[in-house]
């Protein structure tokens, strides 16, 4: 999983929207912090659970990455309050299915799942149903 976050930082750029969908222990946080490291982000990008939204500064002029665990919120409204800079950051979204309804026109959808003991990942490039 954290290869693959270095990998895929390389396609991502300020204004992406990156959601992480999966059960518990799949690999959402270590794909999280492989992206930071394949955006040179400074600081470790562990778990924020508790904090709900954790912001890391790029150390190579890079966008930061908004690095948010949506498991505790209620709704894109909820999601919306936390005042990120969408347009400006790389933000990716733990459990954060069901929460885009208007907080973005496009976003990566990221499935990951865990059957057995190999993991299978899908990546989607989704975009907001048209008013």
């Amino acid at each position: 999983m954290h290869e693959l976050g270095i990998r895929f930082a390389g396609l991502l750029r300020a204004g992406d929207l990156v959601v992480l969908d999966g059960p518990l222990g799949a690999g959402k946080t270590t794909l999280s912090r492989g992206i930071g490291e394949g955006l040179g982000i400074r600081g470790p990008v562990t778990s924020p659970t508790f904090v709900l939204a954790r912001t890391h500064p790029s150390l190579v002029g890079g966008p930061p990455l908004v690095h948010v665990d949506a498991y505790r919120l209620g709704s894109a409204l909820e999601l919306d309050d936390l005042d990120i800079d969408f347009e400006r950051s790389v933000v990716v979204v733990e459990w954060g299915n069901g929460m885009l309804d208007g907080v973005a026109d496009a976003w990566y959808e990221v499935r990951l799942e865990r059957p057995t003991d190999v993991r299978r990942v899908r990546i989607e490039r989704r975009a907001a149903p048209e008013a």
